[in-house]
């Protein structure tokens, strides 16, 4: 299993490597070369495993030589020991006569979707640069990294659980200044382990990610520093996600819906969470559509709509009551990207695959430049087509968000969602009598990505304003308890790489 750029300079990286790299040298995200195939009985043979197991057969078909089968299972087992349920990704019932379900992601250590790749990821980090280590002549030095990472307020957290007090790991991880929640944020800034830096950015989530992506366009520098990636820029997040994808399509079937083709409908920012039911849906994963849904900040939806993918620059990052979608470009679209550009965008003429790969990748590079430049592209209305086979979107605005919240709590079995899951649910509800039209009984899944006590601001004033009443106290998991009264650490910075870039100098 080899590794290519989406800007199409890299190619024949293994999987350790595109791993520890993070992001290409040619500023691309890396793919891999060629999808690996299913077995063929899949279907049954997958139909009874666990969570842990499943992933297992998953990554297993990504990593080529690089890792045993033996050695993904004990990585696996190690990362997912950590959830509170043995179902790591539960799929619950919230409206039983309109086949809908949630598919909860937040059973992790940081009652976030994010822990699912990252407390994964970070026993990836720690085993490669053991193997590395004890590999190494004894003349040489140790092999370490350093982790530059920035969040909207879950990946940061889940990074930080996944990497704390590991050997030969450092922590950079970097948040905007007063646009996460407090329960983020001291999920960030209480743990005190001295590999741990959170670093507060006068801006936005973008701003953050930006300097992230010019550090790692410095080649010496990342080379000094031997600078490692967790955002979703990373591959093994997106390949990790790809496990509750085929779990909940797993789960229906154990529950007797035969020949289940879900619904599935995401929360949408940076596009990571579901990219990842893209690859499941391109491995053979029965799916009836995709579903972006997106808060006021819409490029996603805009770009489903119009075929045009533009930065709202004059309005800049909206606040919401969904901070963790609050972003401006979502980076990991680009992979997505890469794939229309392949197939609607290349000449037809063109029949050599490789050299249609190839074309590719120079297809988003002037896209990328032309997003920088101009603030804007547009594809074909081919590729817009191919997208269009694969995703439905719609938006949902802040009155919505509070609307959906009280809804689903007001009713007789009640059920809190978290601002961001609302998202997704408000827009299933919109878009029910399409889904409908699918046919077959389809069941429509809703991610889950975070816990709503990480967002009580929203959920109580969601509910408050509804004239029901909440004890908030009573739905905070045991580590949210005292929480915020506990020490904290932060470090502070200008909205500058050069600024970060001796920051991280300074505390090496």
């Amino acid at each position: 299993m080899k590794y290519r750029s989406t800007r199409g300079q890299v190619k024949g990286q293994s999987f350790e490597s595109v791993v520890l790299e993070g992001l290409a040298s040619d500023g691309g995200l890396y793919i891999p070369e060629q999808l690996p195939a299913l077995p063929s009985d899949w279907q049954t043979a997958w139909a009874q495993l666990t969570f842990p197991q499943l992933a297992t057969e998953l990554i297993s078909l990504f990593v080529g030589t690089d890792i045993k089968h033996s050695e993904v299972a004990t990585l696996v087992e190690k990362s997912y020991g950590t959830f509170d349920t043995a179902e790591v990704t539960p799929l619950v019932d919230l409206d039983r006569a309109a086949n809908t379900h949630i598919l909860e992601l937040f059973h992790g250590p940081t009652y976030a979707f994010k822990d699912v790749a990252l407390q994964f990821l970070g026993n990836l980090f720690e085993f490669f640069l053991e193997r590395r280590n004890a590999r190494k002549p004894a003349s040489e030095p140790t092999h370490k990294i350093t982790v530059v990472g920035a969040t909207s307020g879950d990946t940061g957290s889940a990074a930080i659980y996944g990497l704390r007090g590991k050997k030969n790991i450092s922590v950079f991880i970097l948040h905007p200044e007063g646009r996460v929640s407090p329960i983020q944020e001291a999920q960030m800034t209480t743990v005190l382990d001295a590999n741990v830096h959170n670093v507060s950015i006068k801006g936005t989530f973008d701003d953050c990610q930006d300097i992230v992506k010019q550090l790692f366009g410095r080649p010496a520098f990342k080379k000094e520093h031997s600078l490692g990636a967790i955002n979703s820029i990373n591959w093994a997040r997106i390949l990790a996600q790809i496990t509750y994808y085929f779990h909940a399509y797993f789960t229906l079937v154990r529950k007797g819906v035969s020949d289940p083709k879900p619904v599935y409908v995401v929360p949408s920012g940076n596009f990571g969470d579901i990219l990842a039911g893209f690859y499941a849906r391109s491995l053979g994963l029965p799916t009836g559509k995709l579903v972006i849904a997106t808060n006021a900040n819409d490029i996603l939806d805009r770009f489903v709509h119009s075929g045009k993918y533009e930065k709202n620059s004059e309005q800049g990052v909206l606040a919401t009551p969904s901070p963790a979608m609050d972003i401006l470009v979502s980076s990991n679209f680009e992979r997505f990207l890469w794939y229309l550009a392949r197939d609607h965008e290349v000449p037809q003429s063109v029949e050599d695959q490789a050299a249609r790969e190839d074309q590719a990748g120079s297809v988003i590079r002037q896209w990328m430049e032309d997003l920088k430049t101009s603030g804007a592209f547009a594809v074909s209305p081919a590729a817009l087509e191919g997208a269009r086979q694969v995703f439905w979107s719609d938006r949902c605005s802040d009155e919505d968000t509070y609307a959906t919240i009280a809804k689903y709590y007001a009713r007789e079995q009640p059920y809190l969602l978290d601002p961001h899951t609302a998202v997704g649910v408000h827009v299933a509800d919109k878009l029910r009598e399409d889904i409908e039209k699918i046919g077959g009984g389809v069941h429509t899944i809703c991610l889950s990505t975070a816990h709503p006590a990480k967002f009580s601001e929203a959920v109580l004033k969601a509910v408050h304003d509804d004239g029901k009443s909440l004890d908030f106290q009573s739905i905070l998991p045991p580590p949210f308890v005292g929480l915020l009264d506990k020490p904290k650490r932060c470090l502070t910075c200008a909205n500058s790489a050069d600024a970060v870039a001796q920051l991280i100098v300074d505390h090496q």
